[in-house]
């Protein structure tokens, strides 16, 4: 029997059979697992399984191919904490959805899982976290081997003055570095590179170039789209920006 005990994210419970559940879950120690909740879509089981929630889980299964059996108990009822506002509704359901979508099943990611929880701990700021969301994401590509560098230009090897970042690449470029190129690259909001205020506008264009990435190189490559969620969080931002 293959069992293991932890500290987890819920990050799904899709309805399986009368009432039932298959959930996935982002653990501190052994990272992205699914596994069968009984009664997890039932009334009870659906309140505790809600994505973003923290569980006390336990995975057990008869050998570690199987999908295994979920059992949990309630640490911090986070998806609550989002209920009543549009962009925490927003950024936790893209959260779960591209922590889900982009780390690799049965691997350990304990930055992952630590930066995720950090920021589901604070989702009732709304709006304010989002930036903070962004800078997430940008943690997430290098934890997954696909980080940007934006300490200094390609091209000129400046460090200050970064303002794009080039969608080949993934690497800084200066205004005097890009020249003719400039509408090709991605915008970098200065949040991005220090700790510059986050300005009208910021936030769309850090989730554009963090999306680029993640659509090619994380989702592109396991051929998967990016998930729903994550495009309509891009959505919200750009009818602000505009």
């Amino acid at each position: 029997m293959e069992r293991w005990e932890d500290e987890a994210i819920v990050l799904s419970a899709r309805p399986h059979g009368e009432g039932h559940a298959i959930v996935a879950v982002l653990a501190r120690e052994h990272g992205h697992w699914r596994g069968h909740v009984r009664g997890g879509a039932a009334s009870r089981g659906r309140a505790l399984w809600q994505p973003g929630n923290v569980l006390a889980v336990s995975w057990t299964a008869r050998i570690a191919d199987q999908l295994g059996h979920l059992t949990g108990e309630l640490l911090t009822a986070i998806a609550a904490a989002a209920m009543e506002d549009a962009w925490a509704l927003a950024l936790l359901a893209s959260s779960c959805a591209v922590a889900e979508a982009a780390l690799p099943e049965h691997e350990p990611h304990p930055l992952a899982y630590t930066g995720l929880a950090a920021l589901l701990a604070r989702i009732g700021e709304g709006a304010s976290l989002a930036a903070d969301y962004v800078r997430w994401e940008v943690a997430l590509l290098a934890e997954l081997g696909y980080g940007l560098d934006l300490s200094a230009c390609a091209v000129t090897g400046r460090r200050e003055g970064l303002v794009y970042v080039s969608p080949r690449t993934g690497r800084a470029v200066t205004a005097e570095g890009a020249g003719a190129w400039a509408e090709r690259l991605f915008a970098l909001p200065p949040f991005l590179t220090g700790n510059s205020p986050v300005m009208p506008g910021d936030v769309a264009a850090g989730l554009r170039l963090t999306g680029h990435f993640l659509a090619r190189d994380v989702f592109g490559l396991a051929h998967r789209p990016t998930p729903a969620a994550r495009l309509r969080l891009a959505e919200r931002a750009e009818a602000e920006r505009a």
